[in-house]
């Protein structure tokens, strides 16, 4: 009998414990495993994936440690909660919704720095203004941290209302005020891992996956406004769209 196939890789640079936590995560987060559902024991996780009984406690470790799952003695190790049946966040694709979404949220935000810095803007975003300022800042929903966000803001603007512009969540704020327009927005998605600062700053753990975002902002003469460069966790989000309009 040949033995069991298994989908881990000692090529990829994870070790093998934290890609096997990532794949017990996506089968809680997907429902396989539901809350109060009892894990496969560690005999049948090291036979499904050919792997040693130590390697999978430590994958269970990483698991436990996010609060994902809770041994209980003498009966196993039982899913605790699933992040995704929580409250998610929509990655809005228009910049009314985006508005909208946010104007509906309550948010504290976390000013982590603030200076002056030069956007790094490609061609096709757009000519820069003449100067920018610089602003790093967490956004926590019910006490926990979802998204870091980059934010480079031209200062001419930003001079108009800089302590609401330190103070309140920046698209609603850009959006309501009159004497601007935005003639041009744009926003693109990837996926990545999450780095030490992001790990940190958003409570994961380094190479837990995130979503990043990159929305820009010009005004009708090509002038670019506001640049802002957004990580948020990976099982948090959720992007919507209606594929028929």
């Amino acid at each position: 009998m040949s033995a069991p196939m298994s989908i881990l890789s000692t090529d990829n640079p994870l070790p093998l414990y934290a890609q096997l936590s990532e794949v017990l995560r996506q089968r809680i987060l997907r429902g396989i495993f539901k809350p109060g559902d009892r894990l496969p024991s560690a005999e049948e996780l090291a036979k499904e994936f050919s792997l040693a009984r130590v390697t999978v406690r430590q994958a269970i470790e990483l698991l436990q440690r996010d609060g994902l799952v809770v041994a209980r003695q003498g009966r196993g190790t039982f899913v605790q909660r699933n992040p995704a049946a929580e409250t998610r966040l929509k990655v809005q694709t228009t910049l009314r919704d985006l508005v909208t979404m946010l104007k509906g949220d309550e948010i504290q935000l976390l000013n982590i720095s603030e200076g002056q810095a030069a956007p790094n803007l490609t061609e096709t975003d757009g000519k820069p203004a003449a100067h920018y300022v610089h602003m790093m800042r967490v956004h926590l929903r019910e006490g926990t941290p979802y998204c870091v966000i980059s934010i480079h803001l031209d200062e001419a603007i930003f001079r108009r209302a800089p302590e609401r512009f330190r103070s309140e969540l920046m698209i609603p704020l850009l959006a309501a005020m009159p004497e601007i327009e935005i003639a041009r927005a744009h926003q693109t998605l990837t996926i990545g891992s999450a780095d030490p600062e992001a790990a940190a700053l958003l409570k994961l753990r380094v190479n837990a996956p995130v979503a990043n975002v990159r929305r820009v902002f010009a005004a009708p003469d090509g002038t670019v406004i506001y640049l802002g460069e957004v990580i948020y966790r990976g099982d948090l989000v959720q992007l919507e769209m209606d594929l028929v309009s």
